[in-house]
């Protein structure tokens, strides 16, 4: 299946490591015009070294103001990936505020916020877009541990459903993957251990972690023509975690 970008151009969030990287670099190779958007300007200069016709952003999402003011002058925006997320884990009872406002701010207000920048150029300029959200299987089923982040996955879910409802007369399409663990680096260090790890992979009918592509995959497809007649979807990457 090919899927072609050229001529649009797309914004991905937490661009500078993990799945937004490959994301980027998935973008690119489809011939769309990338803006990378990330708070570590080390990690986004090499990503820019490798791409060099990417553009580069490096700001706080947390940052409501200074958000709109930034990504409000970049352009045209025709594609929108809300990659970036922040997990906190641990008991409910160590819970503090802190934690559930930083898990909140990132994960939910940011992403309303971008969405909102990039659905407010679509419908002024009177075109069609795609919009990925990334969820996690977190949203539709209870983490150990996982208490607050699943309650922002939730939200994400929810947000991606009414806001494919508002702007779907508009042809602008709002999707979410939701992934189980992915092998990013991080997701590497974290489940690497058997002890951690096969108590998950025993409830994935596949019996085996997620791979970084996978997920690519699936978001370039959203985001393409080809998936013209798909919004308001949240879309399992988990090997049947959550079918049982």
């Amino acid at each position: 299946m090919e899927i072609n970008f050229e001529g649009k151009t797309a914004l991905v969030t937490g661009a500078s490591q993990g799945i937004g990287r490959d994301i980027v670099k998935q973008l690119v190779k489809c011939r769309a015009n990338v803006i990378a958007v990330a708070r570590n300007e080390d990690l986004l200069l090499s990503l820019k070294k490798e791409l060099p016709s990417i553009k580069t952003i490096t700001i706080d999402l947390s940052d409501w103001q200074l958000t709109e003011k930034t990504l409000s002058n970049v352009g045209p925006i025709d594609l929108l990936v809300n990659n970036a997320g922040l997990a906190i884990l641990g008991p409910l009872t160590e819970v503090q505020e802190e934690d559930v406002d930083k898990l909140f701010a990132i994960n939910v207000k940011a992403l309303i916020n971008v969405t909102k920048i990039v659905v407010q150029n679509l419908v002024c300029r009177n075109v069609p877009g795609a919009i990925v959200n990334i969820s996690s299987q977190a949203s539709l089923a209870g983490l150990n541990n996982h208490a607050v982040y699943c309650a922002t996955k939730g939200a994400v879910d929810a947000f991606t459903r009414a806001a494919a409802l508002e702007y779907g007369p508009k042809k602008i399409r709002v999707n979410a993957v939701n992934p189980t663990v992915i092998m990013t680096d991080m997701g590497k260090l974290g489940w690497s251990d058997p002890a951690v790890a096969e108590p998950m992979l025993q409830k994935i009918p596949l019996r085996r972690f997620g791979e970084v592509h996978e997920v690519v995959d699936a978001v370039t497809y959203l985001l393409s023509d080809k998936a013209s007649m798909i919004t308001g979807s949240c879309l399992p990457i988990d090997g049947g975690y959550l079918a049982t």
